[in-house]
């Protein structure tokens, strides 16, 4: 590779670095401790979160602190299909073992949204819910699961008529995919085996969160 050749690769790395420490710290970063982290200097720093910042995937916020922009929120939903071909095997083990719908939940600023949906295929009764449906990010055992997992909390996590009366969730974080706030559940309107289920969910997220990170 000639020199031109090998400083684009570098800037390039460096970039993606870059957006990586941004990604993992959840208060945002400073440029000096980003140019500490990266082992660079302060403004080879500024140029790289510059040129991030014009195409959306860096951002400033008040305090001067480097936090990922919206750009990678567009990059993240062109991502979803894959997501949700990659989780559907094992979310629809998890529907059929427990006799509940089975869902993979993405967080999408501050709300959570099913991106995918599995039914169970032998009961004669269970929720109805559609992938795409929204609901704050801090209601509902899905929504509270990706909170955990920003805490690296592992789960379960329950919840009892949060988001519709009479029905029961169990959702445990999807962790160790950067850059995927996610979480795997089930939601029944019949009261649960909470132990049996949980640890249920709890295999399906581990599962998943293997596949995925191998993955993408």
């Amino acid at each position: 590779m000639h020199a031109r050749g090998a400083e684009t690769a570098q800037t390039l790395d460096r970039g993606l670095r870059l957006l990586g420490l941004v990604a993992e710290a959840t208060g945002g970063i400073t440029v000096t401790e980003a140019a500490g982290r990266l082992g660079i200097g302060r403004a080879a720093v500024y140029r790289l979160a510059t040129t991030l910042a014009a195409h959306g995937m860096l951002r400033r916020d008040a305090a001067g602190r480097l936090r990922l922009g919206a750009g990678l929120l567009q990059l993240a939903r062109r991502a979803q299909p894959l997501l949700a071909d990659a989780a559907l095997p094992a979310l629809r083990r998890l529907a059929e073992s427990s006799g509940a719908t089975a869902h993979l939940t993405v967080a999408d600023g501050v709300e959570a949204v099913a991106l995918t949906v599995v039914e169970p295929s032998w009961t004669a009764f269970h929720v109805a819910y559609r992938a795409g449906s929204r609901h704050p990010v801090g209601r509902g055992a899905a929504g509270r699961a990706i909170l955990a997992g920003r805490d690296g909390t592992p789960g379960p996590v329950t919840s009892s008529g949060e988001l519709q009366p009479g029905a029961y969730g169990v959702a445990a974080p999807v962790l160790g995919v950067p850059g995927l706030e996610a979480s795997v559940g089930v939601v029944t309107m019949g009261t649960l085996d909470m132990p049996a289920i949980g640890a249920q969910v709890q295999a399906t997220a581990e599962a998943v969160s293997q596949l995925l990170a191998s993955e993408l």
